[in-house]
């Protein structure tokens, strides 16, 4: 599979397909740890990148093909500029890194540039947003995450992807028996423990598009789901120690 501006702009439009299916559960999942906007700032979010992706080269029909940074440095525009809340600017720093690894790569997204950029992006999130692994953050799906496309070694960018989709999934899971370090959910204790964070799950979301639009995330965290689903299925098929829509074994994270 070529990795080019194409793929990254499919990768941009099915997230913001995702985004807006489960948002209702991203929503419900935010106003039980937090304050209740971040599926909505997601999708605002979201819906405006794809109208700027609709109006610039490389949209469909367009006979020009994009670099691979493209797409992801205009999502990345949208959500620091324009996206509000607390998880708009991090993810934005998220996007950023990502678009900034895939412009050094060149016009195809490598694997090693998904890894740079996950990497970069947790670096930025963990110091702009003064957040640690254990605290119940995106942090806590951004390391499995580049952890499991690192462990892999050289891979392409699809199957690196879906490896930090399989990582990022592990740490939802794992953010579901956290207790709350940072923000409002830091307040409510055991109140929220068995409630996954809602900026991980917008992590796992995000690689997890890369592969097709997520249709559903409940119960997701609780069954640990390890499997790259495929487009157009459920996140909530029976448990799996490896990754069957790549060939990779991911261990289950449970």
């Amino acid at each position: 599979m070529t990795c080019d501006g194409v793929f990254t702009g499919r990768w941009v439009r099915w997230f913001a397909e995702s985004v807006s299916t489960t948002e209702p559960e991203l929503t419900d999942l935010d106003r039980r740890v937090g304050d209740g906007d971040f599926g909505t700032n997601l999708l605002v979010g979201l819906t405006t990148t794809i109208r700027v992706l609709d109006g610039s080269p490389g949209a469909p029909g367009s006979p020009e093909t994009p670099p691979a940074a493209g797409p992801l440095e205009m999502m990345a525009g949208v959500f620091l500029d324009e996206v509000g809340g607390t998880s708009g600017p991090l993810f934005g720093l998220v996007f950023q890194e990502l678009a900034a690894a895939a412009r050094a790569a060149g016009p195809v997204l490598t694997g090693a540039a998904v890894e740079q950029g996950i990497d970069a992006g947790l670096a930025a999130v963990r110091r702009v947003g003064e957040a640690e692994p254990g605290d119940k953050t995106m942090v806590d799906a951004l390391l499995p995450a580049v952890t499991a496309v690192r462990r892999a070694g050289p891979l392409p960018a699809d199957r690196a992807l879906a490896l930090a989709a399989g990582g990022a999934r592990r740490g939802v899971s794992e953010t579901a028996r956290l207790r709350a370090r940072r923000g409002r959910a830091g307040y409510l204790g055991d109140r929220v423990t068995g409630v996954p964070d809602p900026g991980a799950v917008g992590v796992a979301l995000l690689f997890a598009s890369a592969a097709g639009p997520v249709t559903a995330l409940s119960p997701w965290w609780e069954r640990g789901v390890t499997r790259a689903h495929l487009p157009g299925t459920r996140l909530d098929g029976p448990e799996s120690g490896t990754d069957t829509g790549t060939g990779a074994g991911v261990p289950a994270g449970r």
